[in-house]
C-alpha cells in the first residue's frame, strides 16, 4: 500500500477495468503502487470497483465513463491519455465483446460496434497514448487480444489477428524509444465474456479455461521480460502450433462441432 511518503510507479489507464481480465490488471497494478483510471460503461460498477480499489491498495483511483464504440467517448478517454499534466505510464487495452452469431446471421450494426471497440479504440488510445510515452522516454501499453486471432474464428479473430500485427510492429517501432507494447493472448478465460454471449463454460472442456489471475501474472512477467507477445498456458501454445500446421478449413470444421 502507498502512502505520503511513497510515490506512484505511475498511472495505468485500464479500459474494461471493472470485471474480468481488466479488473485483474487494475488489481495486480494497484497492488504494485499505481495509480488508476478505471473506464467502462456503467457508471455505478466504476465507482464500487474504484472505491474497493481505494481501500484495498492505497492508490488513487479514478473513473472514466465512456462506451468505446462511440467515437466522442473514444476520443475522451484518448484526451486523457495525451494529457501532458496527467502522464499516464501503463495503457491497457482490455474492452471488448464478442458474438455469438454467425456473420451474416448477426446484426451489421452490432458487428460494427465489435470493430470499433476491438480496433478502432486499440488504435487511437495507443497513437494517444504511446505520443506521450515517446515524449516522456517510457512506457507501458498491453493489448489484449485473444487465441482466435490464429484461428479462422470470424470478425471476432479477424479483429484480433490486427490487434496482434499491430502490437507485434508497435513492439519494434517504439522499443527503441523506451516505450513497452506487449500483445497478451489468452483463450477461455473465467470472466463474464462468454456468459454476456449466452456462452456456457460447459461449451468447453474444462481443462481449457484459465483464471484471470494467472492471465495477468503471465503477461506482467512477460512486459518485464521485455516479450511482445505472449499466450498464457502451455495448452494454448500447443493448441495455436498445431493451428499453424493444420489447413483452416479443418480447423474450421473442427470448430463448428461445437455450436
Amino acid at each position: 500500500m502507498n502512502d505520503s511518503s511513497t510515490p506512484s510507479p505511475g498511472t495505468a489507464v485500464v479500459t474494461g477495468g471493472t470485471s474480468g481480465i481488466g479488473l485483474a490488471f487494475a488489481e495486480h497494478l494497484g497492488a504494485r503502487g499505481h495509480d488508476l483510471v478505471l473506464v467502462a460503461r456503467d457508471r455505478a460498477r466504476l465507482d464500487t470497483v474504484a472505491a474497493e480499489l481505494r481501500t484495498r491498495h492505497g492508490v488513487a483511483v479514478d473513473v472514466l465513463v465512456a462506451d468505446l464504440s462511440d467515437r466522442a467517448d473514444v476520443d475522451r478517454v484518448a484526451a486523457r491519455l495525451a494529457d501532458p499534466a496527467a502522464p499516464v505510464a501503463w495503457l491497457v487495452n482490455n474492452a471488448g465483446f464478442g458474438l455469438k452469431e454467425r456473420f451474416v446471421d448477426a446484426d451489421v450494426e452490432a458487428e460494427q460496434r465489435m470493430l470499433d471497440v476491438l480496433v478502432t479504440a486499440v488504435l487511437r488510445l495507443s497513437h494517444a497514448a504511446i505520443g506521450g510515452m515517446v515524449a516522456r522516454g517510457g512506457g507501458t501499453v498491453v493489448n489484449v487480444s485473444s487465441v482466435a486471432a490464429f484461428l479462422p474464428r470470424g470478425t471476432y479473430g479477424a479483429a484480433k489477428a490486427w490487434v496482434n500485427r499491430f502490437g507485434l510492429w508497435a513492439a519494434a517501432e517504439y522499443a527503441p524509444r523506451g516505450v513497452r507494447v506487449t500483445t497478451v493472448c489468452p483463450g477461455f478465460v473465467r470472466t463474464e465474456f462468454h456468459g454476456r454471449m449466452g456462452v456456457e463454460q460447459s461449451s468447453a472442456p474444462r481443462a481449457l479455461w484459465l483464471d484471470a489471475d494467472r492471465v495477468v501474472l503471465d503477461t506482467l512477467a512477460a512486459v518485464e521480460k521485455g516479450k511482445a507477445l505472449v499466450v498464457p498456458s502451455r495448452r494454448y501454445q500447443v493448441l495455436i502450433g498445431a493451428a499453424r500446421v493444420v489447413p483452416a478449413g479443418m480447423v474450421q470444421r473442427l470448430q463448428s462441432l461445437g455450436r
